[in-house]
């Protein structure tokens, strides 16, 4: 079983590189098609010139081994003979009474006529060989080819021709990947835009239906572009707007007199306005952090004693349930932006500690090294989430269960705001079911030279 496993391998690679190449598979259509045509090409003609051509022939052969054999002379000349032997690809051979004697010791046996150019008679008898004549004194001279010189030549002729498709080979692919670099342009393009990088656009090196395309995806590009900057201009001038608003409502509700009768609307009140606040200072900072390492202040910074301070808080406000914190040893500093990672921390901890329900085991956090860098992971052992949900769960006012966030005061914008922090700080997030609970994990990088 093992050498049925090992001897595929380079064959698995080879047939994924050519069902996954465009270039590969045009080549090798190139290719096939042009030995169908030669196939064809030569065959056809053989066939066409090959009906009747010894018909044809066979009057200028006989003609001319005549006049061989009458210079050769009646008796035979040797020297006559020697003669032709040099000046023509022919080899000559002479026996009889008088003479014996042929041309070359080195003769090749098989450039010799075994049977001629005779055809069967009606007799069944095979007819006088077409290169052999009979002279008037009883000697018979045989013609043949000389086949020395050209022994050499097929094998000269086989490379030149591997030669020659192995150069084709390699212009026709060379042609289209120039042909089909567009396509190359526009993957990366595309793979830029979805990563929200609209600097750049698709550069458009040819009028062809590619070059069109191009041109096409750059339009989108710019329009999709635009479209996100208008939602984007939209969201932070609302944001903008309800600051003052908010902040008066605030005050006045503050001012309001400490009766009985209104203490417990105004607590109500302060709270919504500042589940309000925190709204809109989440969605300022969402747009800050969406126009990437120019909104970061780094510093080196240790990011074990910025998680004990977020738990040390979250524990002072009450916070339930514990957290259990797992911390290696020695872990690297690393450029951070205080402020956006204790951002990140409260985010992180809010939502495990309101996901965590009823679960009898703390919420845990855990440092540890990551490469080079720090990997925190945070997970709470509360119900988690359907995987279908989880590609979802970072993004802006997303919600599982809307009435249960509503009635534990999310609004769907803290895994999207830790999110941007680790993107920022050029590190990873990703979120999956531990079963039981969520775990959120987030890693940081040491960034070069520091």
């Amino acid at each position: 079983m093992q050498p049925a496993e090992q001897h595929p391998r380079w064959h698995r690679r080879a047939r994924h590189a050519f069902n996954h190449s465009l270039r590969l598979r045009l080549v090798a259509l190139f290719l096939l098609l042009a030995l169908g045509m030669t196939v064809a090409f030569l065959g056809g003609m053989q066939k066409a010139l090959g009906i009747g051509w010894r018909d044809a022939a066979r009057p200028l052969v006989a003609d001319y081994v005549d006049r061989v054999v009458a210079e050769i002379g009646s008796p035979p000349s040797i020297e006559r003979a020697a003669a032709l032997a040099r000046r023509l690809p022919i080899s000559v051979r002479i026996s009889g009474p008088q003479v014996n004697w042929q041309s070359g010791a080195d003769s090749q046996a098989d450039s010799w006529p075994r049977h001629g150019w005779g055809a069967a008679g009606h007799d069944g008898e095979r007819e006088p060989s077409l290169l052999q004549r009979t002279t008037a004194d009883g000697h018979r001279v045989q013609l043949g080819l000389s086949l020395a010189p050209l022994q050499d030549q097929p094998r000269r002729v086989g490379w030149i021709t591997l030669a020659v498709l192995l150069a084709l080979t390699g212009l026709a692919y060379a042609y289209v990947r120039r042909l089909l670099r567009p396509l190359d342009d526009i993957r990366i393009g595309a793979r830029r835009f979805g990563s929200g990088d609209f600097t750049s656009p698709i550069p458009v090196r040819r009028r062809d239906e590619l070059g069109q395309l191009a041109t096409d995806v750059n339009a989108m590009a710019d329009s999709i572009h635009q479209m996100l900057e208008a939602k984007r201009g939209l969201l932070l001038a609302i944001s903008h707007e309800l600051r003052s608003p908010l902040t008066r409502a605030r005050v006045n509700t503050e001012l309001l007199p400490e009766t009985p009768e209104v203490l417990a609307q105004r607590q109500a009140l302060l709270r919504d306005l500042a589940e309000m606040r925190d709204l809109v200072n989440d969605l300022l900072e969402g747009e800050r952090l969406g126009q990437g390492h120019a909104a970061l202040h780094l510093e080196a910074a240790d990011l074990e004693v910025l998680a004990r301070e977020a738990v040390e808080q979250q524990a002072a406000a009450g916070a339930a349930p514990a957290v259990q914190l797992e911390i290696e040893a020695g872990l690297p500093e690393l450029a951070l932006d205080r402020t956006r990672i204790r951002l990140l921390l409260r985010n992180l901890l809010d939502n495990a500690q309101r996901h965590a329900g009823s679960a009898a085991l703390p919420v845990q956090l855990a440092l540890l090294r990551e490469g080079e860098g720090v990997s925190l992971t945070m997970r709470d052992h509360g119900p988690g989430v359907d995987e279908a949900l989880l590609p979802h769960l970072a993004q802006p006012f997303y919600r599982p269960d809307a009435a249960r966030e509503r009635a534990t005061g999310g609004a769907g914008l803290g895994l999207y705001l830790c999110r941007l922090v680790a993107l920022a700080h050029g590190g990873t997030f990703s979120v999956r079911n531990a079963q039981p609970g969520l775990e959120v994990r987030v890693c940081f990088y040491l960034r070069p030279g520091s």
